[in-house]
């Protein structure tokens, strides 16, 4: 038994390294595009956050822009979740002390460290960043914990697969450990990204917390602008900025999560 298994999820491996560019295209090439037509549309359309008549073309500048913040801080919570999730698993010990730690710190609300972290930042005049990294500090912790719960579920003889050959270092986390938690990577980034887009209203108006700043502080995001639709009660701009965003998460949900997830239920141990 313990035989058979090893050798079905060595196949899944072997599939995973084989058909890694084919399975997850979505991850690199639908970013790529997207970050093309945001480049696009910054050379198009001004900065202004709030022009007095809103076009598609600004929507769709505004869309692309918040989407390359939310990919930014994705891929810098996906570089710091997989030391850390490592580093929590790497013993009893490690765990008891580290474990707390991050819960404590996925407990406190993130917008609790927003006021600091805009006045930091709008110090050297990188608003955008502030927005990443309030956006990164959102994501991360859903990552972490899905990435630790997927490494206690690997079983000991997958492990011992990288023992009995001398799998190593970074061999080892191509080979074994990524493939083995690739499901639970999947999991916790979707609810990163959920996370992100909940978060991204907030993210993008700084305005209300920088001293005698007014709406021109805010970065151009489809999140700035339904706020300022809302504020100006402007219906026609809010519905239809409301629409661009819904039809967004679900194009991003169709051609990439639910790849995604139907391509890691291959990984799966049963």
């Amino acid at each position: 038994m313990a035989t058979k298994h090893i050798g079905t999820h060595h196949r899944h491996m072997v599939s995973f390294s084989r058909s890694r560019a084919e399975g997850l295209y979505t991850l690199v090439l639908v970013p790529l595009v997207v970050v093309l037509v945001a480049v696009f549309f910054m050379h198009q359309y001004a900065e202004s956050v709030a022009p007095s008549h809103i076009t598609i073309g600004i929507l769709l500048y505004a869309l692309t822009a918040t989407f390359v913040r939310l990919f930014i801080a994705y891929a810098l919570a996906l570089a710091c979740a997989l030391p850390l999730a490592m580093l929590i698993t790497q013993g009893k010990g490690a765990e008891h002390i580290l474990l707390p730690f991050f819960d404590v710190m996925q407990s406190v609300p993130v917008l609790a460290f927003f006021p600091v972290i805009i006045v930091f930042f709008a110090h050297y005049g990188l608003y955008s960043g502030a927005a990443i990294f309030i956006l990164f500090l959102s994501m991360l912790w859903n990552i972490v914990f899905s990435l630790v719960g997927g490494m206690h579920s690997i079983p000991q003889d997958v492990k011992s697969v990288g023992k009995i050959f001398g799998v190593k270092g970074f061999a080892y986390a191509d080979r074994i450990l990524i493939p083995s938690v690739f499901p639970y990577l999947v999991t916790g980034s979707l609810l990163a990204w959920a996370q992100g887009w909940n978060i991204i209203t907030v993210a993008e108006v700084l305005h209300t917390y920088l001293p005698g700043a007014t709406a021109a502080s805010d970065i151009v995001g489809i999140g700035s602008i339904l706020v300022h639709a809302a504020a100006n009660s402007d219906e026609q701009t809010f519905e239809i900025a409301i629409t661009v965003l819904i039809g967004a998460i679900a194009l991003i949900n169709l051609l990439v999560w639910q790849k995604l997830l139907k391509y890691a239920e291959r990984f799966k141990f049963e």
